[in-house]
């Protein structure tokens, strides 16, 4: 970073957010000041102000059980860090349970650590620059938020003179880093920022950059009430940061969910935050139950089913509702399985999934604390019986997941005359018509809205484009109708006209045989060709049931892909139907196949009839293939199950083989125009963003000619200018994958194909092993393209970088003309062989670093002709080459010890005799060599035991006390790559 970088980074994103969390009533001291309080650089949590907080909240506390609250704190015992931070988290919300006697004999306690009820009970410190000491070096966090001496938010602040792309991404990478390199500080954090000012956005731990969000509204407060101008960092931080929003977020906003075997840690959104707020506020000052309800709309993916946890979340905590009767409402099976799914996850305490009509009845009827999931079908009567009151109680909330679809006919009834004090909080991810006048009437008005647009802004969801491939059967108009007049001459005309009626319907013509067949080859030829190469997968959607199987049939003749039908199974189906039947736990298997990734389980395709088409989340899903008349709503939240987020997933695809596009406009006109806007996009409408973002990556380059491969390799050697280009070249790329294949991509395949191979010389000539310039990230089928054409046009470079140890790597210089070009192509090589084997041997490798680092910047000054430069390069290169031959000067028995004696070199006296620390190593490496079981870097108790071996060695021996810890962790890091055993 340079100094301006630096100052800028400092000055107008860390110093800001300071004063403004002054503002916001936290009290500032430098790690400087901090220091004083910490009896070791080591400490993550600030023991004395901890120590005197529990002190503080729980005045009963004996000083013995305030010691071991205070250590079992510090000292948590956990197997991983997600684990550790989910512990953590648990103490915090819910309190741990200490034994004493408070006059009525020995029994558990429970100790406060944080007052959430009463927020100027607690201490609040913000700190910038506090320096944590670890085995693997010192990490100076930017800013760090305590409460009663807990870290519980660590703050990354990056200079706005970065590129912008770049900003929040690298101080994202840092807190990834800081979590490997410090765990323990992280046991303790409630959430991470990344923030540069201009941009901010907020994460959990593990979670990589596709999963911070913005938080652009500050609610209750808004925008404007922030500031003038007020910037991204600053709306974020009085969104959160503030007190009161610090310690709701802690409580009701986050959850640990399990997924595909590991732990993923969630927090709320915005728009989930204020959702379940403006909620919970229309419910504690409505004045009946009427005036307590109302609608949330959230868009299909953006979160729903956990803004129901977390309103439950809530509710649960709120004194005055007096701990409410939760009731979970669905109107189908799969909706119902999911959310109490998404409910036990969590980690929401007992929700109970009523089985019968009968035994919801029983479960309404619990009381206080019950939550219950229910299918609005079990409401059910038996004819002319009256449903019974269940309840009068008010503390009863009732949220109805898709409140449109069912809640007018008797089973909402029933449900209303069980609990007729109850409040209803109706959930729909489509907005409500504007003929709808029973949706406002049965549940109240809007609490909150969430657009499609809104959702695809927010990076939330993906926007959805849609393409039209209609198939012409070749028999249409008068033609079927002299074919059919034929068939059945010898019927009258009246009963051919109800034949007509009854068979030759628009369903009978779409199961066609013929008609499937050619729509599955071009679906095959359409998913092998754009949805394939990007790793996603496909869900069909087929007029009937009898056409799903039709489907599956052509599809296992015609390709190799693996697919699988759902389907409801009915008693009467004939043999060839029943043989797609399948058990609850083998749909649910396919399902949990489908979810994965395309590398991981070959399941491409699902063909459905009516399931699976609401409440099912894929995000793996990237094209539906529609051939049914949806309308409405139900075309509307078919088309929503391509829009779930997805690394390297830029848009979702409506491939529309029925003709929906007529019912579209329909289902579309029935909302108010600013609900539905960005619902979906035609493929043509990402033409002008196309030409914009090549007309930005081709400006690069603009006054060099297309022969002069050479001078545009060069513009791109500055480390910034590659990454802006890089930036814009994947954005260009972006656009090129959701058009490609229209016709009207063809005008840029050239530069496109061009610009990849410009990239792919770049990556050659300046290789950097930290992904920037790493085509991976691009679309699949442009990345295809792109590889097509630099492997047929340009041989070279079809393999990876010569190691510049390698005799290829002279044939490779001699093949470069000029002193400039051979200059840079050795600079670049020698950078690369000193990142790759740095770990081999630190001392060695970082002295090396230095040592290039001060020729590169004689080179800048032009203190140096570039072919003096290229001699000093090629002397580097020889002392790469020869370390073996290092290790024998100094007289070691074996080439792996250089390092170990190396690094045990720079940690003793100047005065210290050459052959005491060659004795030394051969010691310290036998211990190493003593205690290499199989796959010992992966077993913790080796470890300690080899660590504290070492120890004693090093405590024996020249090496500073002070050091040994240090060292003996460098020493280990050293064995688990020369001395690893598998």
């Amino acid at each position: 970073m340079s100094e301006a970088q630096a100052y800028n980074e400092e000055t107008l994103v860390e110093n800001r957010m300071i004063n403004q969390l002054q503002k916001l009533g936290y009290d500032y001291i430098h790690g400087t000041g901090l220091n004083r309080e910490r009896t070791s650089n080591t400490e993550v949590v600030l023991k004395n102000r901890l120590t005197e907080s529990v002190k503080r909240l729980n005045p009963w506390i004996s000083e013995n059980n305030l010691n071991k609250v205070v250590r079992n704190i510090t000292h948590m015992d956990a197997a991983s860090l997600m684990e550790a931070n989910q512990h953590f988290h648990e103490l915090l919300v819910n309190k741990l349970s200490i034994q004493q006697d408070l006059g009525g004999g020995r029994k558990n306690q429970t100790v406060t650590l944080i007052d959430f009820d009463n927020i100027d009970n607690n201490d609040f410190v913000i700190t910038n620059q506090l320096g944590l000491l670890h085995a693997s070096g010192t990490i100076y966090p930017d800013i760090m938020v305590y409460v009663n001496g807990l870290p519980l938010v660590v703050i990354e602040c990056k200079s706005p003179e970065l590129p912008p792309d770049m900003q929040l991404g690298e101080g994202i990478r840092q807190l990834l880093r800081y979590q490997d390199i410090n765990e323990k500080l992280f046991h303790y954090n409630q959430f991470l920022i990344s923030t540069s000012n201009d941009r901010a956005k907020i994460g959990t731990i593990a979670a990589q950059a596709r999963h911070y969000s913005t938080w652009k509204e500050p609610y209750p407060l808004s925008v404007e009430e922030v500031g003038d101008n007020a910037s991204a960092q600053d709306i974020l931080t009085t969104g959160i940061l503030d007190k009161e929003r610090l310690f709701d977020i802690i409580q009701n906003f986050i959850v640990y969910e399990p997924e595909d075997g590991r732990v993923i840690k969630k927090m709320a959104r915005y728009q989930q935050y204020r959702a379940v707020n403006k909620a919970v506020d229309r419910i504690q000052t409505g004045e009946h139950p009427q005036s307590r309800g109302g609608i949330v709309w959230a868009t299909q993916g953006s979160g729903k089913s956990l803004a129901m946890v977390f309103l439950s979340m809530k509710l649960r905590r709120i004194e005055a509702l007096k701990n409410p009767v939760i009731v979970v409402v669905t109107d189908r099976q799969d909706l119902d399985r999911q959310i109490t799914a998404t409910f036990k996850r969590s980690g929401f305490p007992n929700p109970q999934q009523a089985e019968s009509v009968e035994q919801l009845k029983s479960l309404l009827q619990q009381g206080p604390g019950t939550t219950v999931m229910t299918l609005v079908q079990k409401f059910q009567t038996n004819e002319d019986e009256e449903y019974p009151l269940l309840t009068e109680a008010e503390n009863v909330i009732v949220l109805v997941d898709e409140s449109h679809r069912t809640q007018y006919s008797s089973l909402a009834l029933n449900m209303r005359t069980g609990l007729p004090n109850a409040t209803y909080i109706g959930f729909t991810g489509t907005p409500i018509d504007k003929e709808d006048k029973s949706t406002i009437r049965t549940f109240g008005s809007y609490i909150d809205k969430y657009s499609i647009e809104k959702a695809v802004e927010d990076g939330a969801t993906v926007p959805i484009f849609y393409e039209a491939r209609l198939v012409d059967l070749h028999v249409q108009g008068e033609s079927i109708d002299t074919l059919f007049d034929r068939f059945f001459r010898e019927y009258s005309d009246e009963n051919k006209e109800r034949i007509k009626q009854k068979y030759v319907t628009e369903q009978a013509l779409t199961e066609s045989h013929k008609r499937i067949r050619s729509i599955v080859l071009d679906m095959i030829e359409h998913y092998e060709k754009h949805i394939e190469p990007n790793g996603f997968k496909a869900q069909v959607v087929t007029v009937s049931r009898k056409a799903a199987v039709t489907y599956k049939k052509f599809l296992d003749e015609l390709s190799d892909y693996e697919s699988a039908v759902i389907i409801s199974p009915k008693h009467n189906d004939e043999p060839e139907m029943q043989q797609y039947a399948l058990s609850s736990a083998e749909e649910k298997e396919m399902i949990e196949r489908f979810k994965k990734p395309l590398e991981d389980d070959p399941l491409a395709f699902i063909i459905v009839c009516d399931k699976l088409i609401t409440g099912f989340d894929a995000p793996i899903e990237q094209v539906m293939y529609l051939d049914k008349p949806l309308k409405e709503h139900n075309l509307l939240q078919a088309i929503a199950r391509t829009n779930r987020t997805y690394e390297h997933k830029t848009h979702g695809l409506i491939v529309d083989y029925y003709g929906v596009s007529r019912f579209l406009e329909k289902a579309l006109g029935i909302f108010h125009d600013d609900d539905v806007k960005g619902a979906m996009f035609h493929v043509d409408e990402e033409i002008p963003r196309l030409q914009s973002r090549h007309r930005r990556v081709m400006q690069f380059f603009d006054g060099i000619s297309r022969n002069d491969l050479e001078g545009h390799i060069r513009v791109l050697e500055p480390e910034d200018r590659r990454n802006t280009f890089d930036t814009a070249f994947k954005k260009f790329s972006e656009s090129m994958d959701t058009i490609m294949p229209s016709p009207q991509a063809k005008p840029f395949i050239d530069d496109l194909k061009w610009l990849g191979k410009v990239r792919k010389h770049a990556k050659s000539r300046y290789y950097i092993d930290d992904g920037t310039m790493d085509i991976s990230d691009t679309g699949g089928k442009v990345r295809e393209l792109i590889e097509e054409y630099v492997y047929a046009t340009s041989p070279r470079i079809l393999f990876e970088p010569v190691s510049i140890l390698s005799n290829q790597f002279d044939e490779k210089l001699d093949a470069i003309k000029g002193p400039e070009a051979k200059a840079a192509e050795m600079e670049h090589a020698i950078k690369h062989e000193i990142r790759v084997k740095f770990d081999e041997n630190p001392v060695k490798y970082t002295s090396l670093r230095e040592r290039l680092e001060l020729l590169i910047e004689q080179r800048k000054e032009r203190h140096l002709e570039f072919e003096d430069l290229f001699e000093m390069y090629q002397e580097m290169r020889e002392e790469l080459t020869n370390l073996n031959q290092e290790s024998q000067s100094y007289g070691l028995k074996d080439t792996k010890h250089l390092p170990f004696y190396q690094l045990l070199e720079a940690h003793a006296p100047e005065d210290i005799e050459q052959e005491k620390i060659k004795d030394l190593t051969e010691l310290i490496t036998d211990i190493i060599q003593d205690n290499a079981v199989i796959d010992w870097t992966e077993k913790d108790d080796v470890k300690r035991n080899m660590r504290s071996q070492l120890k004693r060695q090093l405590r024996a021996s020249t090496i500073p006390n002070k050091q040994v810890e240090s060292v003996a962790r460098e020493l280990v890091q050293l064995g688990e790559i020369h001395y690893n055993i598998r």
